[in-house]
């Protein structure tokens, strides 16, 4: 078993402290703050783990206060609601006593609809274009900030192939939108509840960086300080997080020291299986 699916594994099981009481712990890193993406994911286990015979349709959750990796995070389920076709659970995750994340998921009992339409999949290059190997041969390459060279590694939990590399080293995206391909860097087990919550950490990976495509920059240059203020989530189709998925992204609004970020995810043969949306405190460090 390799060493990435262990520690997403480990960061994604909870251990169980009372009925509605669970702890999760983070990963041994050199940050000084969660990564969002880990208490989005470990929040919604924290809430699968109250349901039966239901998966999540929609999350929307609240960054309250950054999150402490040495700290174990407490994560408290409030049972909302079960209905005949949705139950409702509110997760805070505390640490000191104090609440730094909200969040409420939504469950849907499966069922069959008359409507069914998704928009079309953005037409990019696959992910097997840009392996290390391939993308190693552009002329930029060489140029790009060390961290985002560090997508190509394969002992993280998330593997992300990005798509407009130019991007990193001053191009302007005029429309703003860009794409990454991800999927968890090893196979996880047969759990589609299990696949949503790798799915939801995942998601937070790469978002608020579509605020600055526009501007020829990224977030990985220094210039400016970005943290996530919320995040929404919807599931719509089946998938697995262990498989390649297309994150299309864009920003349709920036000001005030904040950027709104949009995201599609979609299967290599165009499936839409979920739609992303945060707001994040983007602002120029001086």
């Amino acid at each position: 078993m390799s060493k990435s699916l262990v520690d997403l594994l480990a960061i994604l099981d909870l251990e169980t402290i009372d009925r509605n009481l669970f702890r999760g712990n983070s990963p041994k890193t050199s940050s000084q703050r969660v990564f969002g993406g880990q208490v989005i994911g470990q929040a919604m286990v924290a809430a699968s783990r109250t349901v039966e015979g239901r998966l999540p349709h929609s999350l929307h959750g609240y960054f309250i206060q950054p999150g402490n990796p040495q700290v174990p995070i407490i994560y408290q389920v409030e049972r909302l609601r079960d209905g005949k076709s949705y139950s409702t659970r509110q997760v805070t995750a505390i640490q000191y006593g104090n609440a730094i994340f909200s969040i409420r998921v939504s469950f849907h009992v499966e069922e069959d609809g008359a409507l069914d339409h998704q928009d079309k999949m953005p037409e990019v290059l696959p992910p097997e274009r840009l392996t290390l190997e391939e993308s190693s041969k552009h002329p930029m390459f060489s140029q790009m900030p060390e961290i985002v060279r560090r997508y190509y590694e394969t002992d993280r939990p998330i593997e992300l192939r990005p798509v407009e590399i130019n991007r990193y080293v001053g191009q302007k995206i005029d429309n703003g939108r860009i794409h990454v391909w991800i999927k968890t860097a090893a196979k996880l087990p047969d759990d589609p509840a299990l696949h949503m919550c790798a799915l939801a950490y995942a998601s937070d990976l790469s978002l608020l960086d579509a605020v600055m495509a526009r501007y020829g920059g990224t977030l990985f240059d220094g210039s400016m300080i970005s943290a996530s203020l919320d995040h929404a989530m919807w599931f719509h189709r089946p998938f697995r997080a262990d498989e390649w998925l297309l994150y299309a992204n864009d920003s349709p609004s920036a000001q005030c020291g904040r950027g709104l970020t949009r995201g599609l995810l979609f299967k290599p043969d165009g499936t839409l299986v979920a739609s992303v949306a945060q707001e994040g405190s983007v602002r120029e460090r001086r």
